[in-house]
Order: C-alpha cells, then sequence, then structure tokens
C-alpha cells in the first residue's frame, strides 16, 4: 500500500512545512508536552480535533507533531523524516482524529504521553493558535493557561490558605516578574495546581527551596522551549 503523500513531499529541503499553524505550533505544542512529562516518553496516543483532524496527515502535523516528541526544534531539517527517528529511537505512537468537537478550538491536540523507563504519564491538551503560537489549556484534567513562550512554573501543591501569596513572594525575591499566574484546584482544601509563567529564569535553590516545602507535592520547570 503507498504511503499517503504530504505537503512536506512536494517542497524543498530547505522548507521545514507549509504553515506555522500545522507545523511550528504543532511541534512546540509536543516540546511543552515532553518538558511536563520531564523525559522522552516511550509511548505517545495522539488526537487531533476539529480541522486539525481533517488535515493533520496532507498538512505534515502528524510529522511535525512526532518530531516534537523527539525534542527538535521548530526549524529542524529532520521534521520531514520524524517518522524514521522516532522509529529509531523507539517511540510508539498512535494518530486519532475527532473531527466535531464543539467545545474545543480548531486546532486542538491532546496528548497522553508515557514513559516506560521513569513510569511517568502525563496528558496534556494543546491549541496552536497561528503565528507559531500556542497555548497550554489543559495538564491532567486541571485547567491551564500558558503559552510556553515564558519560563514556566507548574506547581502540584495542598490548597492551603497563604500558598498561592507566599510562593509569589519566593518569586518575587529570586528578583522575577510573574506575567501570568492560572491556579486550578480540585476543590475547597483539595489538590490545586499553579501554572506561572515568568520574565526571567529562576535560580536551581529557588527550586529545591519550594520543592522541600510541607504543603508542594511536585515541582515542574519548563524554560522557553524554542
Amino acid at each position: 500500500m503507498a504511503e499517503k503523500s504530504s505537503i512536506f513531499d512536494m517542497i524543498g529541503p530547505v522548507m521545514i512545512g507549509p504553515s506555522s499553524s500545522h507545523t511550528a505550533g504543532v511541534v512546540r505544542i509536543a516540546r511543552a508536552a515532553i518538558r511536563i512529562l520531564g523525559s522522552s516518553p516511550t509511548h505517545a496516543t495522539i488526537t487531533f480535533y476539529n480541522s486539525f483532524a481533517r488535515t493533520y496527515e496532507g498538512h505534515g502535523s502528524d510529522r511535525a507533531i512526532v518530531a516534537g516528541l523527539l525534542g527538535m526544534p521548530t526549524d529542524d531539517v529532520r521534521i520531514r523524516e520524524a517518522f524514521d527517528h522516532a522509529k529509531e529511537a523507539g517511540l510508539q505512537y498512535t494518530f486519532q482524529g475527532v473531527g466535531n468537537a464543539s467545545t474545543m478550538h480548531p486546532n486542538t491536540i491532546r496528548l497522553q504521553l508515557r514513559d516506560e523507563r521513569t513510569g511517568h504519564a502525563v496528558e496534556v491538551i494543546g491549541q496552536s493558535r497561528g503565528g507559531g503560537v500556542i497555548r497550554i489549556v489543559e495538564v491532567d484534567g486541571f485547567p491551564a493557561d500558558f503559552s510556553a513562550s515564558l519560563h514556566t512554573l507548574i506547581i502540584d501543591a495542598d490548597d492551603v490558605p497563604g500558598s498561592i501569596a507566599f510562593i509569589a513572594s519566593v518569586i518575587a525575591h529570586d528578583e522575577c516578574n510573574i506575567a501570568t499566574m492560572f491556579v486550578s484546584r480540585k476543590g475547597k482544601n483539595d489538590a490545586a495546581r499553579q501554572f506561572i509563567e515568568v520574565d526571567s529564569g529562576l535560580r536551581p535553590i529557588t527550586l529545591d527551596y519550594l520543592r522541600q516545602l510541607r504543603w508542594v507535592h511536585r515541582v515542574t520547570y519548563i524554560p522557553t522551549i524554542d
């Protein structure tokens, strides 16, 4: 059976993809997701929604998302051969399409990633907004709202009084300005997740201090993805 052709097969080797929404944005969503996972995944279930579900093969979004899961940057010429590189790396992946998800942005991707070497898993939903701009809108069922274009801090903690103000003060002492903060919680006094974007990088000693707080369970730090 002949392999389906894509726009990647009809362009010269100097071009990476046909559009920023279908390539650059898709790569960035995957690069953000593997930073959240904390490693390269061994297994991935990739679901494209709405317009992406109808165009991901022809526009090369399938290769772009696999390339991003392998850590490739948006201008990497190897994106065209991402499937071959995934086979070499031992990445197993499946694609799914949902063409009529009325509550979702037209260019939405859900990534369910697992690293069998560490036992870690994550589910990330991202949107490609055009011009290479992305938004991560959900992580492991927690609503989110960050672009990954700034340094991003994800903190899993108990929903204790004053926790948000305390973490903000710690970051301020590191001479970092908070650009955005989005807080999700399962319920009052239940598990909470803070998504914080800052203008500059955080020092390792600051991250270590946050990790040793009694009511903090996990700290994930994502430097800018590009």
